[in-house]
């Protein structure tokens, strides 16, 4: 394998989670059978980008992101609300009015764009647009490339909350961002922060539609390569601690703010240059495991009854690699 973004050769293994089907792939009927691939992750030590394994097997992107794909954003208040907040202060800080033009990457089911008041449209390529078609609110359905941007009018935002992470060409994306955008355009995108990913032990946050697993450090360096450069970042609570970083064409007019700086400073003072920082998460993960299985097995010799609620994709990376059947949790 080799790294999505700068080619090198990958070797660094941050993390074998075994076998696990893909996380969001429900099935109609328990007769159905499910595709199990491995789950693993490496990180790359000449650029840093963090990046699960799928080109060792065959597991399309069209596969993972299918049509009749799970996940509607609306049905988190909370994050609806975030969003809410977000219009608010993005066409605050940047002076958008009625006739600036907002597009969402992944814009779902219309939990973002229905906050926007000035004209807008979405791209998604699953079918959780059809309920944003139902708001009104125009959407393409498609996934997003740098060819599609060439075609489309061009914004004074693009929105892209969780979903660089999600792309297989992280340049072509990044490139296509470029292309969206009006000379002063802004582009906002909000990720989960692969530094608390890795601190705070969350790998039940990795699973196969994850491509990429992001810091600042080498979103950086990916945006300068394609076009873009990063101008703020700040740091968020959505997702067990996530980014939101600003980036406009290498020509625009905005400052680069302190955070920028201070941020890169702090990854590097944890050690995200480092191979043994990542190394790190793979004895924590197993921890984590054998607690849950110890609890599992002592409430069953009890004759306890354990269930489960909500179906999270993160639910799904754990009890696979735990290797928990319903015998242990009898239902969710």
């Amino acid at each position: 394998m080799k790294c999505r973004h700068c080619g090198t050769p990958l070797s660094a293994e941050m993390i074998d989670l075994g076998l696990s089907p893909p996380a969001n792939a429900f099935h109609e009927s328990k007769d159905e059978v499910d595709t199990y691939y491995p789950l693993r992750v490496f990180v790359c030590t000449e650029c840093w980008l963090v990046q699960t394994d799928i080109e060792s097997f065959k597991l399309d992107y069209d596969q993972l992101f299918t049509k009749d794909y799970p996940y509607f954003s609306s049905t988190s208040d909370s994050w609806v609300r975030h969003a809410e907040v977000y219009v608010k202060e993005m066409f605050d800080r940047f002076k958008l009015n009625e006739q600036s033009l907002v597009v969402e990457i992944g814009s779902n089911d219309g939990y973002l764009l229905q906050f926007i008041k000035s004209r807008c449209y979405g791209i998604e390529p699953t079918d959780t647009a059809l309920e944003a078609e139902k708001k009104g609110i125009h959407t393409i359905r498609s996934f997003f490339t740098e060819n599609l941007a060439k075609q489309l009018e061009k914004a004074d935002l693009v929105v892209c909350n969780n979903v660089l992470a999600h792309v297989p060409d992280i340049n072509d994306f990044v490139r296509g961002c470029v292309e969206l955008l009006k000379p002063d355009g802004v582009a906002t995108f909000e990720f989960p922060s692969v530094l608390n990913l890795v601190k705070m032990n969350q790998f039940d946050t990795i699973y196969h539609e994850h491509y990429s697993y992001l810091s600042l450090t080498s979103v950086n360096r990916i945006f300068e390569a394609n076009g873009l450069q990063v101008f703020d970042v700040q740091k968020l609570f959505t997702h067990g601690g996530s980014l939101r970083v600003f980036a406009q064409r290498k020509e625009g007019k905005h400052q680069i703010s302190l955070n920028v700086s201070n941020m890169r400073m702090e990854e590097k003072a944890e050690g995200i240059k480092t191979v043994g920082f990542y190394l790190s998460l793979q004895r924590k993960a197993e921890k984590i495991r054998y607690e849950m299985i110890h609890f599992l097995m002592e409430a069953k010799t009890n004759n306890k009854i354990v269930v489960g609620f909500g179906a999270a994709a993160k639910g799904n990376t754990l009890l696979n690699y735990a290797g928990v059947r319903n015998d242990l949790i009898e239902y969710i």
